[in-house]
């Protein structure tokens, strides 16, 4: 499919295994071999040894009136290793709890984000305009130290 990664070995080596391209792309394929996009590998948050897609939670609330965007990204966590934190920019006056009330009727308990950040300024993007995950684990990565948990 590729050569390699341009003038980065190392990155070649983690990119080409046996020969394929991992991708980093999770994904399910359908009784009719049709291929359906879940999440991207490095934005899975395990959590107690559960697996948990942030797409799944964000599509969750982004249900929420009031609800500009959303990221959840993975935060360290004493108990469980990572735990779902959500960045919420919102349009509307809103409580952290509402967003895990909303939550807690349509996720399994351990999705529930134990952290909930409401963003002023809109999510930092990729020039592809896709929400700029990894900049926002770095910059959040201190959450459970900055802010309280929600529950």
């Amino acid at each position: 499919m590729m050569p390699g990664c341009w003038c980065n070995e190392e990155a070649t080596r983690a990119t080409l295994v046996d020969g394929r391209l991992q991708t980093g792309d999770l994904g399910t394929l359908d009784e009719n071999g049709f291929l359906t996009f879940v999440d991207r590998l490095e934005d899975m948050i395990i959590s107690g040894g559960l697996n948990i897609s942030p797409a799944e939670i964000e599509a969750v609330i982004n249900q929420i009136p009031g609800v500009e965007e959303v990221a959840v990204i993975s935060v360290g966590d004493a108990k469980f290793g990572e735990t779902p934190a959500a960045l919420v920019r919102i349009s509307s006056e809103m409580k952290e709890s509402e967003v895990v009330g909303y939550c807690n009727e349509r996720l399994a308990d351990y999705k529930v984000p134990r952290y909930v950040v409401f963003m002023d300024e809109p999510l930092p993007r990729m020039p592809s305009g896709k929400i700029a995950k990894r900049q926002l684990r770095d910059t959040f990565a201190d959450v459970p130290a900055d802010y309280d948990k929600v529950r």
